[in-house]
């Protein structure tokens, strides 16, 4: 191609029914009429139906105009891991006009004083696991009201007093706090029953959540996602996934956490339009109560990740679940490896159809058309959706170049919050948003992300992706995972060390090195091989790679 010519972009389908809805409260209020009797969300046994939903969420809603001064725009955190009191306090919270900020329950008390300050949060709802760090931040936020819920207390009598006693009492999960003027979550919900609330209008292009980015890279910075941009990604999700689904009958289950933007698009808001089903595990690391919980459930979709979907398929237990109803299952989050996705459809019976998002596009740009998967992809744009691809000094690349991938789309945020100037790093002036990553464009449509341009490693001033190794290794049979970072070289400026999680106990660097060898160029070969009982992973299960340069500084074997 001629390098002065116009460059590819690859452009989604027209964006149908966008006008249709004003706010994420009208999707919801629709298919609460429309659904009332169907679940709406399980966990731990219990299940809300959309009416259920809808009484809950507008007691909340009720309790927060009559019971605080809380106005339309101000934000409340909410500090949950996947529990019934989620999808009621975010709705809850929107139905009163309110700005929903996400907020992981794992955060260290320095994160959590950031993100509450930085947020200018008024409110939050927190569980009472992790109220302890709250009360000694407290001082340090603009947080003037305080709600504590306990595990349980969505669950039925006799069943939550056992919950929230086995927590507090013999598990001793729940350390000592003292927050004075703290509301219990049940005593709010009551108090909201014998209240009336309004329903509070916001336009399009008001703020629905602050969803705070991972902060790997420095201090988190909060993500403005307006109603119209989780709209739109819903739409999206519809017109992309929706083929494969039937509204109002479909079990889905939802491992990763509803506080991320992943989870909380596809279940709190496709899945709530579409009238289905999400079953929330609260706690998908501990694996053994996991594949407990899908014992007897008749799932017909499932949505992870690929460590996820690996953990799960080395477990005889899990190997022996029920999968004939299982017809959808997505991969997002991070990169799909090929060997997991075709051992996932061996086990049971479903392809993986991978999707690629990020925090700043609400979150999905692209994903596998479930009856044309091309495992290695991230599939095709969505609907209403341009991406390309650029050099490092901006300018477009032709098709099959490796270049940073580029997204246009109502999706898009907002902006950063109060930071104009990180904004203006990530959004070009015609509307570009630059992801970080680097991908391939592909002339039948699809896109291949390479891997994360900071992740990319230099050998000699050869291009090294990480993605590629794993992946070959990930295909070995005596290996459970594995993460490739660069470490500083004097011979090639940098080296590649892999770290390793092995099944077979027995395996040693040098056979490793030479099963590279027969896929990769021999810059693209690990130089250094570190085994490891596990990988440092986030609460998603994204693996850690900056972790990882750091313990790759010492670049013995050990």
């Amino acid at each position: 191609m001629n390098e002065h010519a116009a460059a590819p972009i690859l452009i989604g389908p027209e964006l149908e029914g966008l006008d249709h809805y004003d706010s994420v409260m009208d999707v919801f209020h629709a298919s609460v009429r429309r659904f009332a009797d169907k679940p709406a969300f399980s966990c731990m046994g219990q299940t809300l139906t959309y009416a259920e939903l809808d009484r809950l969420s507008g007691d909340f809603a009720a309790w927060l105009q009559h019971e605080t001064d809380l106005q339309p725009g101000d934000r409340i955190a909410i500090q949950l891991p996947n529990v019934l009191q989620f999808p009621v306090a975010v709705f809850g919270a929107l139905r009163a006009g309110l700005v929903v900020v996400n907020t992981n329950p794992l955060y260290t008390e320095r994160e959590m004083a950031h993100q509450f300050k930085d947020a200018g949060a008024k409110a939050i709802l927190i569980l009472a696991n992790m109220a302890d760090k709250l009360e000694r931040v407290l001082d340090r936020t603009d947080i003037q009201h305080v709600l504590v819920t306990e595990l349980g207390d969505l669950h039925r009598f006799p069943k939550r007093q056992l919950i929230n006693a086995v927590v507090k009492y013999v598990k001793k999960m729940v350390p000592r706090f003292s927050l004075p003027g703290a509301t219990p979550f049940r005593q709010a919900l009551k108090t909201g029953a014998g209240c009336s609330h309004t329903e509070v209008a916001r336009r399009a292009d008001d703020i629905a959540a602050l969803q705070y980015t991972g902060g790997t890279t420095g201090l988190a910075k909060g993500t403005m996602l307006t109603h119209r941009n989780l709209i739109a990604n819903m739409l999206q999700a519809r017109q992309a996934i929706g083929p494969a689904l039937t509204d109002g009958a479909e079990t889905i289950i939802a491992p990763l956490p509803v506080y991320h933007i992943y989870t909380f698009t596809v279940n709190c808001l496709f899945m709530v339009e579409t009238g289905n089903h999400s079953v929330l595990i609260t706690n998908p690391r501990d694996l053994d109560n996991f594949v407990k919980e899908l014992k007897g459930l008749p799932f017909t979709g499932f949505i992870g990740l690929n460590t996820l979907f690996n953990a799960l398929c080395n477990r005889e237990d899990f190997r022996g679940l029920d999968f004939s109803q299982l017809h959808l299952t997505i991969s997002g989050g991070m990169a799909l490896t090929k060997a997991v996705a075709q051992r996932w459809e061996e086990i049971t019976g479903c392809a993986i159809a991978e999707g690629y998002g990020l925090t700043e596009t609400s979150p999905i740009v692209s994903f596998n058309p479930v009856d044309a998967i091309q495992l290695g992809t991230i599939g095709k744009p969505v609907a209403g959706t341009s991406v390309k691809v650029t050099d490092a000094d901006g300018h477009d690349l032709p098709l099959g170049e490796p270049g940073e991938l580029c997204v246009k789309g109502p999706q898009v945020m907002k902006g950063y919050w109060n930071r104009d100037d990180e904004t203006a790093k990530a959004i070009d002036a015609e509307g570009w948003f630059h992801t970080g990553d680097i991908a391939v464009l592909q002339e039948d449509g699809y896109i291949r992300i390479v891997d994360r341009k900071k992740d990319m490693i230099l050998v000699s001033g050869f291009n090294v992706y990480p993605n590629e190794i794993e992946d070959v290794v990930a295909a070995h049979p005596g290996v459970v995972e594995s993460a490739a970072v660069g470490v500083p070289d004097e011979a090639s400026g940098e080296a590649i060390k892999l770290f390793v999680v092995a099944r077979d106990k027995d395996l040693d660097a040098e056979s490793l090195r030479a099963w590279c060898k027969k896929e990769l160029a021999g810059y693209k070969v690990p130089k250094f091989v570190a085994f490891r009982d596990e990988l440092p992973k986030t609460n998603v299960g994204k693996v850690l790679r900056r972790q990882l340069r750091d313990e790759g500084q010492n670049r013995t074997p050990s």
